[in-house]
């Protein structure tokens, strides 16, 4: 199939916006998808720091880019020829209009591909809650960034300073008061938890989508077992129960906030699950006897460091 547009590319008349571009003599032809278009390379110039920009700008001059031995030029792998329709609207008015039918998560991973601005201002679709989805995502990627550097990693790195290679952070609202009976902690572990007060960031972790966009943005940076969630926290005492034999048990109000759990341990596997035995170790009464040298000579007994036994290979059966 071979297409275009006026003005830059021939297709059917009607299916591009109008005002076209000034044509000039030059014509190339791309393959995308196994599709043709027969395009005007001026259409992508206007745009130096897109791919196809820099493709048939100044890399096509020098002969950086080249065609196949039809003469044909073979870009955008996997880009679908109806993405790539939608993103010729860019070249040709600077606004991409997403039809029914087509994936605007597609477009957006072909826009990041060409490296073609993705937002309000270059793309309209009549699915706004799709649209809004992918700009949301954008957003919330920016804010995390600014909120991992000013609010999460001196957490993390004020664990690290203590010795901890992992992190459990509870976000707690600015309006959150946490008063806990010295005597009479809650049971649970808490005190292990680095606080961050910030109703902006409990905001943030309101939302799942939000969640996905900072785990994938951890991962990105190198750290591990990344969980978040929401769970309760307990914040101060409601009352005191007095139990048979005049014991005193606490009761703490709890309260739904957002959590975070991470780890930047490089040797997990071996730091868990491991019996640490104490290996006793024969005593040797001379230095003869040390290096197996005298009348009674026998095989000594290997010392077998305990984590080295319990995380490789067994050893082999001494015969006798």
């Amino acid at each position: 199939m071979t297409v275009g547009a006026e003005g830059g590319a021939d297709v059917t008349k009607g299916a591009w916006p109008t005002q076209p571009r000034p044509l000039s003599h030059d014509r190339v032809t791309l393959v995308v998808d196994g599709t043709h278009f027969v395009v005007d390379p001026a259409v992508f110039t206007t745009y130096p720091d897109t791919v196809l920009g820099r493709m048939f700008g100044r890399a096509r001059q020098h002969s950086f880019t080249r065609p196949n031995a039809k003469g044909e030029y073979e870009i955008a792998e996997g880009i679908g020829a109806s993405i790539f329709r939608v993103i010729l609207d860019f070249y040709r008015v600077g606004m991409m209009h997403c039809p029914e039918g087509v994936s605007l998560a597609e477009l957006r991973e072909a826009c990041d591909y060409l490296c073609i601005n993705f937002d309000y201002s270059t793309v309209r679709c009549r699915d706004l809650s799709a649209l809004l989805h992918e700009l949301s995502n954008d957003g919330a990627r920016r804010q995390f960034e600014v909120f991992l550097e000013d609010l999460l990693v001196p957490v993390m790195v004020s664990s690290a300073q203590e010795g901890e290679r992992e992190c459990h952070v509870v976000v707690l609202t600015d309006d959150d008061t946490v008063d806990w009976d010295l005597d009479h902690p809650p049971p649970m572990g808490e005190e292990n938890s680095q606080i961050i007060y910030s109703a902006k960031l409990y905001r943030f972790f309101k939302f799942i989508e939000n969640r996905d966009v900072a785990k994938t943005v951890l991962k990105e940076r190198g750290l591990k077992n990344i969980r978040i969630g929401i769970e309760g926290y307990p914040t101060c005492k409601e009352k005191v129960k007095r139990r048979p034999g005049g014991k005193n048990e606490v009761i703490y109000r709890f309260v739904q906030r957002p959590f975070l759990a991470l780890s930047w341990e490089k040797e997990e596997g071996k730091s868990r699950h491991v019996d640490f035995q104490c290996v006793r170790s024969r005593s040797v009464p001379n230095l003869i006897t040390a290096l197996g040298e005298g009348p009674n000579r026998a095989t000594p007994t290997p010392q077998v460091d305990e984590l080295d036994r319990l995380n490789g290979p067994a050893p082999p059966a001494l015969h006798q």
